[in-house]
């Protein structure tokens, strides 16, 4: 069921989220976050994540009317703005798309119910010391796109739930386990004791190159970023350091791009590409 209902003024209680974007600490602490644009709203509505309320303009609320009926909630709070202009006072900023949403945060996945759950050859993913957001949400929909089954997101990363993580992640977020480790470390070391290999991402290693390294097993892949690398001790928690060949000049990749070569190259690995 949902409860339409047309907004005229911009200060209601309820709209407290959407007029503290930028508070992204906030959001965290009352355990929401933000979905901004249509396919990133779709996805939420179509996932198993809880929504807290929709704001759209009127015009498009037929648009996602069936989807809003699907959800299993009581009612879901619609607010519809009659104009974009208004809508894009209330967020401080000019919106193409016009559409976002509330949802929450799941409940914590442990490492120990991703294990218990997926299927081998296992294929996870880690990050440490990435704090920009939307580099966060880039690694999240790599590992949609190639097959990863789980992302482990350190403690010195950004949240794969702030909304500009959310939205470079195209929505592939709502379909991804992320366990948030309080520390990578001994959760790679974790992996190493259930006979998981965790390669680190490495661009100064000239021990080995992703070509020559065999994916085709239980594997987690350690990436971090690209101006510190990875911490010594991050490294040291890894079964070994890979490296993908580059032309002379270039120091390294972005994570992003990294993460893309080496999550592609497990796949292939593994026939499916």
């Amino acid at each position: 069921m949902i409860h339409v209902q047309t907004i005229a003024a911009l200060d209601l209680p309820e709209l407290a989220p959407y007029r503290t974007l930028r508070r992204s600490a906030e959001h965290e602490a009352l355990g929401i976050f933000v979905a901004e644009g249509d396919k990133v709203v779709r996805r939420l509505l179509e996932s198993d994540f809880g929504v807290v309320s929709v704001l759209l303009p009127t015009d498009r609320l037929a648009e996602f009317e069936p989807l809003l009926r699907a959800r299993p909630e009581a009612e879901i709070p619609v607010y519809a703005v009659t104009k974009k202009s208004v809508l894009e006072e209330l967020v401080g900023f000019e919106m193409f798309q016009g559409v976002l949403a509330i949802g929450k945060i799941p409940t914590v996945v442990t490492l120990e119910k991703i294990l218990a759950a997926s299927a081998r050859p296992r294929l996870f993913a880690a990050v440490a010391g990435v704090t920009n957001a939307e580099n966060i949400g880039l690694l999240v929909r790599n590992c949609a796109a190639f097959g990863a089954q789980a992302l482990l997101v350190g403690e010195t990363c950004s949240s794969p739930f702030l909304r500009r993580s959310v939205r470079n992640s195209m929505g592939t977020i709502f379909q991804l386990p992320v366990v948030t480790s309080v520390n990578l470390v001994q959760s790679l070391n974790d992996l190493r004791g259930q006979g998981i290999r965790c390669f680190a991402a490495h661009p100064h290693t000239e021990k080995k190159f992703l070509s020559q390294t065999d994916l085709t097993g239980d594997c987690c892949l350690v990436f971090g970023s690209e101006g510190r690398g990875l911490a010594a001790a991050v490294l040291a928690a890894c079964y070994e350091a890979v490296a993908i060949p580059m032309a002379a000049g270039v120091d390294s990749l972005n994570v992003g791009a990294a993460a893309a070569v080496f999550l592609y190259e497990a796949a292939r690995q593994r026939g499916k590409t």
